[in-house]
């Protein structure tokens, strides 16, 4: 039968119901919030005359909630519309409603009394066959299903999202006894599909895989931080993006999600593992007691591991010494480790020289992931029965880059375990039996598949699930047609080539503009088409401004003048070439990197885009094509009876004001998406629909079309505008002379230079007239100050 979800009732508004409510909304369902009617009116409302019995007072919880959710940054929604799918109500009044309803998920308190009320309301109103599954993170799945009817049983499982929602993207499906496979299936493919998660399927152990496996990483650092006497900026520093996980680390971490939920999942899993043989990592250590009894925890309580204040009028951030229990201004901490490791790019190439490292570093390193090591391999097949889905969860739920058997890979497995057992901590057996068979890792890549190694047979097997992807670091012994320093050109199939950046943060400088000709070039000789995409953490942060920096300084004008031409030269490749071109950006698009997305044949978009064109905020304009773009594009889609200057005004204000999209939607607002564009939610998904397109539009007879030489520009008519406008805010003191003078090169690109009537210009005038902006601009002192500021800070400066 196929299953097709149109509704869906959420119940509970909390933190957790109310985004997943929002991001239910952001794929397009009705959804239907409810949540419980307050015991009285607020103060608010008692000053009105409102009792319990008006609208206003029943649904205030639920309101709250999600207005609460809507207000907070980042957005749990793509685009502000968005929103208006959500209906709210409450539990008294409105649980009829759910039997229009394909799908209902409870979220309300983690408390089985209460769960247990909620579904007999369930049972009494939802259509029979429906789907009805728990947001649950730490109650057995069994106990919820006890004593249901046997629709709601078959029907039931346990669907868990982590918080936020829209952004982590792990989905954990956990059947009950009798839920049907069937269903099983659906929630697999549709939160993959639909949701655009990582579906794992657990088994109804506590705390189930994620948070079983993340909190006993966060309980044991902890034990490791006390023993080695280390501060709160040393783990955090050690605990980053140096090992592939987010920024925010450990303790930042904990501050952010809130102490008091750490501790609770804590004492839950020392209270219901009794057999677990690292039961005690899970025991409170004093540290935590203290965080406890202080109700230090976090952004919600104003101070945890950190503490935000001011100091003569400006934010200061303190920490916590972990021995005093006093907060103190942060230190700049160093472990000259770290220094060796800033050159290598890929997180998997650090962790051997890491794990070698003689100081304090290395001893954290060495007993954190020693114990975690030995942790997930005591935990197969209690908590699951293949090891990927360990490692699923954990890149997907807590945002590691590497999961503990991919990271147990990169430190070699041989070498790792005979150091664990020297330290006490040998794994489990079925690691010594792995490695006595002369198998010594527990992926390896097979004719472009990834497998893993399965216990029960002893043998490799094919990690399931993933013939629908294109994954490029499968591919990279084995289909690799061209590469330089900056890219790799692989054969994904059916005729389709893609390009992948690996340059740091997919910076686009010689390397890039290179490999972006000679791509084209091969596949208009052998192929039928080209993706330009990559897996790393951002599709491209833009152009080499070091390499920009550098020859301002010099006054190497013709230099700069050279590779601005490059970079025009491959942009317009792009846009016009024998094959088609499909660009597939995902993360930040930037600069650069968002003037290769406008010049791209189609886009294919991952929903979380953050993209727009940048330059403003250095002191330059865009110069790669990304201003004629935008110019092309108003005179494009110009309608009789549209107000030019208007239409003008917006493009303009777009590049002027530097603004980016919060996600794909809201790119298309901006211009930067197109009608025919495509927004995909799941990123693992991105280049095999890239190559969908590429191929559909090769086999539909794709002709090269010619330049564009009929872009209407305004000249004067819309000149005085832009120089007025930019003046007028100067002399409101919202921007400095120098953006006044950036708006007015910009301005003047747009209008196509100051000429006495509206004219007819090709491509190429108003790429030329962009070069010439960017060229003069490299030669203003305020300029490369804003230049310097980004390279050594990081901040933009607004001189």
């Amino acid at each position: 039968m196929k299953r097709v979800i149109k509704k869906v009732a959420v119940l509970g508004s909390g933190v957790m119901g109310s985004r997943i409510a929002c991001h239910f909304a952001n794929i397009g369902l009705d959804v239907l919030l409810l949540d419980i009617v307050p015991r009285e009116p607020n103060d608010k409302e008692k000053a009105k005359g409102l009792d319990t019995s008006h609208p206003a007072v029943r649904n205030r919880i639920v309101n709250d909630a999600l207005q609460f959710a809507l207000k907070s940054n980042p957005s749990p929604n793509y685009h502000k519309s968005f929103a208006s799918r959500i209906t709210t109500g409450n539990f008294e009044d409105d649980m009829a409603k759910i039997s229009d309803c394909d799908w209902t998920i409870e979220v309300v308190i983690e408390d089985l009394k209460i769960k247990k009320i909620i579904y007999d309301q369930v049972e009494e109103h939802r259509k029979p066959g429906t789907l009805i599954t728990s947001n649950t993170s730490g109650i057995p799945i069994h106990l919820m299903s006890d004593g249901r009817s046997e629709d709601f049983q078959k029907h039931f499982c346990g669907t868990h999202f982590f918080n936020p929602p829209r952004y982590l993207k792990l989905f954990e499906v956990i059947p009950g006894p009798k839920t049907d496979p069937a269903v099983l299936d659906f929630f697999m493919d549709y939160g993959d599909k639909f949701l655009g998660k990582t579906t794992v399927l657990c088994k109804d152990t506590p705390a189930f895989i994620a948070n079983r496996v993340g909190i006993f990483s966060i309980m044991n650092a902890l034990e490791t931080v006390l023993e080695l006497g280390m501060t709160v900026e040393e783990v955090d520093k050690l605990t980053g993006p140096v090992i592939g996980r987010p920024k925010s680390a450990t303790f930042r971490t904990m501050d952010v999600v809130g102490n008091d939920t750490l501790i609770k999942v804590a004492n839950n899993l020392y209270a219901t593992l009794p057999n677990d043989e690292a039961r005690d990592s899970f025991k409170l250590p004093e540290l935590l007691q203290k965080i406890e009894e202080n109700q230090w925890f976090g952004d919600k309580s104003g101070q945890g591991f950190y503490k935000k204040t001011k100091e003569n009028g400006k934010k200061v951030i303190l920490s916590l010494d972990l021995k005093t229990f006093e907060y103190s201004p942060q230190e700049k901490v160093k472990f000259p480790v770290l220094e060796q490791t800033k050159a290598i790019d890929k997180v998997k190439d650090r962790f051997k020289i890491l794990l070698k490292d003689k100081g304090k570093a290395g001893d954290f390193y060495r007993k954190t992931f020693f114990n975690i090591f030995k942790y997930v391999s005591n935990r197969i097949p209690e908590i699951a029965d293949e090891l990927y889905k360990i490692d699923d969860a954990l890149k997907a739920g807590f945002g590691w880059e590497m999961g503990p058997y991919e990271t147990w890979d990169a430190v070699g497995v041989e070498h790792a375990v005979a150091m664990m057992k020297e330290a006490g901590l040998a794994p489990a057996p079925w690691v010594d039996e792995m490695l006595s068979k002369g198998i010594t890792s527990f992926y390896k890549v097979e004719n472009g598949t990834k497998h893993y190694y399965d216990i029960p047979s002893g043998a490799y097997k094919k990690v399931p699930g993933l013939d629908e992807f294109i994954l490029l670091d499968t591919l990279r012994d084995s289909k690799v047609v061209w590469q330089n320093a900056g890219v790799t050109l692989f054969d994904i199939g059916d005729g389709i080539l893609n390009l992948e950046f690996h340059t740091k943060m997919n910076t686009m400088g010689s390397e890039v503009i290179q490999g972006i000709m000679k791509s084209i070039d091969i596949a208009e000789e052998k192929y039928q088409g080209l993706v330009i995409a990559n897996e790393g953490a951002n599709f491209s942060a833009g152009a080499n401004l070091g390499l920009v920096f550098m020859y301002a300084t010099e006054q190497e004008y013709d230099e700069i003048d050279m590779m601005i031409k490059a970079f025009q030269t491959a942009m317009m490749r792009v846009r016009y070439s024998a094959i088609p071109v499909v660009v597939a950006p995902h993360g930040m698009a930037l600069g650069g990197g968002c003037e290769i997305t406008l010049h791209a044949d189609r886009v294919v978009a991952s929903s979380e885009l953050y993209t727009g064109l940048v330059e403003f905020g250095v002191g330059l304009i865009p110069a790669g094509g990304g201003t004629k773009e935008f110019t092309q594009r108003v005179s494009k889609n110009i309608e009789d009876g549209d107000i030019l200057v208007n239409a003008y005004k917006n493009a303009f204000l777009n590049i002027g004001m530097a603004k980016v999209s919060t996600s794909a939607h809201e790119a298309f607002d901006l211009g930067i998406l197109q009608k025919g564009d495509k927004v995909v939610m799941n990123k693992a998904r991105q280049i095999a629909e890239a190559k969908k397109i590429a191929l559909e539009m090769a086999e539909a007879g794709y002709t090269q079309k010619p330049q564009n030489k009929d872009i209407k520009v305004l000249g004067k008519q819309v000149l005085g505008m832009f120089h007025v406008g930019a003046h007028s805010m100067y002399s409101g003191g919202y921007i400095s002379e120098h953006d006044m003078k950036i708006s007015q090169k910009l301005g003047y690109i747009m209008a196509g230079g100051d000429l006495s009537a509206p004219t007819l210009v090709s491509e190429q005038y108003l790429l030329d007239l962009e070069r010439e902006a960017f060229l003069s601009l490299t030669g203003e002192r305020k300029t490369l100050e804003r230049i310097q500021s980004i390279l050594t800070t990081g901040r933009p400066l607004r001189n």
